[in-house]
């Protein structure tokens, strides 16, 4: 019954930006710490950037710092990626998920609920 919907994904040129959005239903936002991933054709799932409950933690893999913001409105079920200033190395598509830990949890099996995935495909 827990769905995490994301939106956002779209094509874009290098040097441009998007917002990808989550809306979370059938859990309660503030027990959750969130995560974004991406997994780039031929590679592994990897995490992007994380928030713990109440938006006081954040975490950004090296190469996006600077250029993304992850942001959560627990209120409105509601978990944001602003992507700016993006290279063609961030095209992947892009999961929402969801996790009961903490901010140490980094790896994929450490979510516990996940999105379906939007794709992001920055141009050359």
């Amino acid at each position: 019954q827990v769905q995490l919907v994301e939106s956002g994904g779209g094509l874009v040129q290098t040097g441009g930006s998007l917002r990808l959005s989550c809306v979370v239903s059938g859990l309660v936002m503030s027990n959750y710490h969130m995560g974004w991933f991406r997994q780039a054709p031929g590679k592994g799932r990897e995490l992007v950037a994380d928030v713990n409950w109440n938006g006081t933690y954040t975490y950004y893999k090296h190469a996006v710092k600077g250029r993304f913001t992850i942001s959560r409105d627990n209120a409105e079920n509601l978990v944001t990626l602003q992507m700016n200033s993006l290279k063609p190395e961030d095209t992947a598509v892009y999961y929402c998920a969801a996790t009961s830990g903490y901010g140490q949890v980094k790896a994929m099996s450490g979510y516990n609920y996940w999105g379906q995935g939007t794709q992001v495909t920055v141009s050359s």
